[in-house]
């Protein structure tokens, strides 16, 4: 399979993932159908594509997604990577220096500044549903408003380390830039 056909498959995947990340996060009925950590499953492992990487770092493949603490997702993350080549999945990793996108749990809020500064100085993107993520430095928070699954951006936190984000993603989100 040429380049050509690749890219082109990956932006009809884009394209109809756009059209169903705002599904996931505004309809009541499908919360209803699917659990708070599948529909933040399906964010977690779909951000990527939302992610500008730095100019002096080229996308990296394979990705690896990590979850450090318990594991809030079950079996839906793993369930979301059948078959795939380009994504890697690593639960409680050794180290977070091979993360290219990492999930704290609720169950590590106490450790939430270690993270963070684990972090640090690292071509990582951080995700977290813990309450305050992004106003305590996070880049990505997932909370759950109500029935819907939000998203909110610490935009100032990715800059730092020079990572953008996709206008589709920007809409969706509450940005804050403490």
């Amino acid at each position: 399979m040429g380049l050509r056909s690749i890219c082109s498959r990956r932006l009809r995947q884009s394209i109809a993932w756009l059209a169903l990340l705002p599904a996931l996060l505004m309809t009541p009925a499908l919360a209803q159908d699917v659990s708070e950590y599948g529909m933040k499953a399906v964010l977690f492992y779909r951000l990527s594509q939302f992610v500008y990487w730095p100019p002096e770092e080229k996308p990296p493949s394979p990705l690896v997604l990590c979850i450090v603490g318990k594991n809030p997702f079950g079996t839906n993350i793993n369930q979301l990577n059948q078959g795939s080549g380009t994504t890697e999945i690593r639960i409680s990793p050794n180290d977070i220096g091979n993360c290219h996108l990492l999930f704290i749990s609720r169950s590590e809020s106490a450790n939430l500044d270690n993270w963070l500064n684990r972090a640090e100085g690292r071509y990582i993107v951080t995700v977290s549903d813990i309450a305050g993520f992004a106003r305590a430095g996070g880049m990505i928070e997932l909370p759950l408003d109500g029935e819907r699954v939000g998203i909110v951006i610490n935009r100032r936190s990715a800059q730092k380390k020079g990572f953008g984000f996709n206008a589709q993603l920007l809409r969706l989100a509450r940005v804050i830039e403490p």
